[in-house]
């Protein structure tokens, strides 16, 4: 059968997004069927529409269908699919677009059990399809650095929807927080748990030296300083890079390139993610739901930036 999906057939501008069919066939051993009822648009759904990730793609059929995060219901269940999970029931999964099976941008996907875990308690699937992608990034990055609680760690790029997730866990975890914020939103990176907030841009890393004349253990690169981060980071540190970026650096200071793609049948890192927001450490703001057929704006508003939360995509409008 086909199923109606966002996809494009050559890579470029938002403007290739558009209404596509492909198809699907049922579960097999190990897999479920999800009815995605909604889909996050994230940085790295921009550089696979861009051409960014076209090497993955290679040897795939098109059309090629963008997202990562989905959030929806199991439809059906092939054989050899443990118990957790039932026609029904409310999930949330990670997946890779350059898959086989396709992105989820899509009104229904076939999914490996391992990457799927129920919904958190609570969230519509709108705000439960944000959590995975941001949430297992942290915490890959997090992990990397090795840092102990009261160790001190910076975070650029904190009101964005992974750096407010950073400040969360990071603060969870017992770390000294200090981050960056643009002008007008200092209170709501606070509000998430920094112990500092100071002003973004180039200088940051001088400011970081005011607060810890050492430096700090740890960083996690959401705003994509790469080299000009590295004066605020203490001798022997470490720096998460969320872009690729991977130095070099200066005074033992070890860079961990962060990619989440390895971890998306991680079971037991995703119901991590899961239970993190069930538990209010995490705060999952949609920026703005937007009808399917919307997912060229979608992409448009993601690149100008600005957003408080995700926008997200919904999948049940696309028939």
């Amino acid at each position: 059968m086909n199923v109606h999906a966002i996809g494009l057939e050559q890579f470029g501008g938002p403007e290739v997004l558009h209404q596509v069919e492909v198809p699907q066939h049922e579960p097999g051993a190990g897999q479920v069927r999800i009815a995605v009822a909604a889909a996050a648009v994230n940085p790295t759904d921009a550089t696979l529409r861009s051409g960014g990730r076209a090497a993955q793609f290679a040897g795939l059929p098109t059309p090629y269908v963008p997202g990562m995060d989905l959030a929806g219901t199991i439809a059906a269940v092939g054989a050899d699919v443990d118990r957790r999970l039932r026609v029904g029931d409310e999930v949330i999964a990670l997946v890779l677009p350059f898959a086989p099976t396709r992105g989820a941008y899509t009104t229904s996907i076939i999914v490996d059990q391992r990457s799927v875990v129920h919904a958190p308690a609570g969230a519509s699937l709108p705000q439960a399809s944000t959590l995975l992608l941001n949430a297992v990034t942290v915490g890959l990055a997090l992990d990397a650095l090795q840092l102990e609680a009261g160790q001190s760690i910076a975070i650029t790029g904190a009101p964005g929807a992974v750096g407010s997730y950073a400040t969360a866990i990071a603060k969870q975890r017992g770390l000294i927080v200090v981050a960056d914020s643009r002008s007008g939103e200092e209170d709501s990176v606070r509000v998430r748990g920094a112990d500092a907030v100071l002003a973004r841009g180039d200088g940051f890393a001088d400011e970081l030296r005011r607060y810890f004349p050492g430096g700090v253990a740890g960083l996690i690169d959401g705003a994509v300083l790469n080299e000009k981060a590295l004066p605020g980071v203490a001798d022997d540190g470490a720096v998460a890079s969320l872009k690729g970026w991977a130095g070099p650096t200066e005074r033992g200071i070890r860079v961990h390139t962060i990619s989440s793609f390895g971890s998306v049948t991680d079971t037991a890192r995703l119901e991590q993610a899961r239970d993190l927001a069930e538990h209010g450490v995490l705060d999952l703001r949609v920026a703005e739901l937007l009808p399917a057929l919307a997912a060229s704006e979608a992409h448009r508003k993601l690149a100008a930036g600005g957003l408080d939360g995700r926008l997200v995509l919904d999948l049940t409008t696309l028939h």
